[in-house]
């Protein structure tokens, strides 16, 4: 081995030696492709065979396999790797992943699915750069909108100018959304839904203004023109106004229902109508208090009240002192006219003698208080005018005891109880009391009597009393019959029994005399020497025995008749 190595040192020493210096470079090109396509095969034999879904982590196992799952539906491989990154074949999948997934809201909270768009290599241009913070503000911007409720999808559309040298010259950021809500959404008609959403847009695209942003539904109505919903507004206030007023009678006409039905049942309260007027006006009424001013408060310890209270304090005082002087006033010119008016008190120089006055001014502090009170949509004038039917009642026979029938119609003969005064004052009460009656309100209530045609009730009630009285028929004549069914039976059986038994006696009957009388010709043939008789067995048993007792009785009589004594005493 050693010599193999030497031999090869010393031919590439005098290959070297005797190589000129073209051959030389050539040598070393050839060396440093060979090494370079090596490190290439090498650099290209290790690279994965695809690339991250995200840039970061997915480390909850639940939207790990969530993600999986639908990365599985799209008939794409993707796998995940020992420290916790989804890897798909290539870049292109991945973007397209990406967008469904976030479409979806299966990535998870802590993941920014965008985060590549930041990214940004050696080679990447501004306006390609621009480009994807435009595209990853976009996604974010639907991502926001489709997570509201009401908005099924949002598509987003924002525009972005190339930056200019001067400030002049650059044009505004522009954007138009377009919204598909579910069918009962309020959305479209809500201005402080509206303005939170246009909030949402204007916070997440930087330098959009709101006059440069559009959002209009799926019909093209623009939503956020609030100048323009300015008449809408008001016909809502409207809307809210006449849908208070109905929840309001509603609740006053159940109220009223629920009082009455204590002494009238419901079918017998009717036209029953409840006008609430309303004063939606909003008011804020101020008012001003006057008391006293507490200089000295009352000793509790003190059997007397030994507080002190003033109206007013003075804050500041000032003493003003006026004089005159003069030789008198003459008046001048006829009397009644100007000549004649005493001049006023700048002029009295002329007046003789002297005269001083003095005056004081104080400026006084009073105890008020003032109160703002605003004042909500208050009820007005409640009106309530229903009807209440009487009683029908039936007649009684009063021996029957019995409902009375119309031998002309053949129907139920009633009679008719419409309301008494006291009881249309009862209910005037009840109602009074259910919608909180006010008479300096000028509030009404009016109940009145009413006969409501019931024909059709009362037709139905007899045809059902007379069916269940013929029900009842039936049923009684069902059981006589079965009863008569069952008696019958029962003497059939007793009367039957009864010649069953006289049948029998007289067989037996029959039955001893036939066997009285030939035992009576046995024992006569038998005494008969000349005759042959044939007896059974029992028959020769029965002769011996009574042949036997006729002996005894012939040599024992005495016994015999204790015998027989003793047979009668114990029956």
């Amino acid at each position: 081995m050693n010599e193999w190595l030497r031999k090869i040192t010393e031919a590439v020493s005098n290959f070297w030696k005797n190589s000129s210096v073209i051959k030389k470079v050539i040598l070393f090109g050839v060396l440093a492709v060979i090494i370079f396509a090596i490190v290439l095969t090498t650099r290209v034999s290790s690279k994965p065979t695809g690339v991250r879904l995200f840039n970061s982590q997915v480390t909850d196992e639940q939207s790990r396999n969530q993600i999986l799952d639908r990365i599985s539906q799209e008939n794409i491989s993707a796998h995940i790797t020992d420290d916790g990154y989804i890897i798909v074949p290539d870049e292109k999948t991945a973007v397209r992943l990406r967008d469904t997934l976030v479409s979806e809201n299966l990535v998870p909270s802590y993941i920014d699915p965008f985060a590549g768009f930041y990214n940004r290599s050696w080679n990447t241009t501004d306006a390609e750069q621009r480009v994807k913070l435009k595209n990853a503000i976009t996604r974010t911007v639907k991502n926001h909108l489709e997570a509201i409720a009401d908005i099924v999808s949002a598509d987003v559309a924002i525009v972005s100018p190339e930056p200019t040298t001067f400030f002049e010259d650059q044009k505004p950021v522009s954007a138009s959304i377009v919204l598909k809500l579910t069918p009962n959404s309020d959305l479209a008609t809500n201005r402080r839904r509206i303005q939170g959403v246009q909030k949402i847009i204007l916070s997440a695209v930087e330098g959009l203004k709101e006059e440069n942003l559009v959002i209009s539904d799926m019909e093209g109505n623009v939503l956020n023109d609030f100048d323009g919903m300015a008449d809408f507004d008001r016909l809502s206030l409207i809307e809210k106004q006449q849908k208070l007023k109905r929840k309001t009678e509603a609740e006053k006409k159940a109220e009223v229902l629920s009082a009455l039905q204590k002494l009238a049942s419901a079918d017998r309260i009717r036209d029953l109508n409840i006008n609430v007027d309303f004063d939606m006006s909003e008011k804020s009424v101020e008012s001003t208090e006057y008391s006293p001013i507490v200089i000295k408060k009352d000793n509790p310890d003190t059997p007397y009240d030994d507080s002190e209270y003033r109206d007013t304090l003075p804050i500041s005082q000032q003493t003003v002192t006026k004089e005159w002087q003069g030789t008198g006033y003459n008046p001048e010119g006829p009397a009644g006219v100007e000549g004649q008016t005493p001049p006023v008190y700048s002029d009295m120089s002329n007046v003789i003698g002297k005269s001083t006055e003095t005056g004081v001014t104080q400026n006084n502090v009073i105890n008020t208080t003032h109160t703002t009170e605003k004042v909500a949509p208050q009820t007005g004038r409640v009106t309530v005018s229903l009807n209440v039917d009487g009683r029908w009642r039936l007649l009684l026979d009063p021996k029957t005891h019995r409902y009375v029938v119309d031998e002309e119609t053949g129907a139920l003969k009633r009679e008719f109880i419409p309301v008494s005064d006291e009881d249309l004052a009862q209910y005037k009460s009840l109602v009074e009391n259910a919608v909180g009656f006010k008479k300096d309100r000028g509030d009404s209530v009016f109940v009145g009597r009413i006969a409501i045609d019931r024909d059709e009730e009362h037709r139905a009630f007899d045809e059902a009393y007379f069916k269940k009285l013929q029900a009842r028929k039936t049923t009684v004549m069902v059981l006589a019959a079965v009863a008569v069914v069952l008696v019958g039976f029962i003497l059939f059986r007793i009367i039957s029994k009864e010649l069953e038994r006289r049948r029998r006696l007289r067989e037996e009957e029959l039955l001893r005399q036939q066997q009285a009388e030939r035992e009576k010709a046995l024992w006569e043939a038998r005494d008969d020497a000349n005759m042959q008789v044939t007896m059974s067995v029992e028959e020769s048993r029965r002769a011996e025995l009574q042949e036997n007792a006729i002996n005894m009785a012939k040599e024992h009589p005495e016994d015999v008749a204790m015998l027989i004594r003793t047979w009668l005493m114990e029956e």
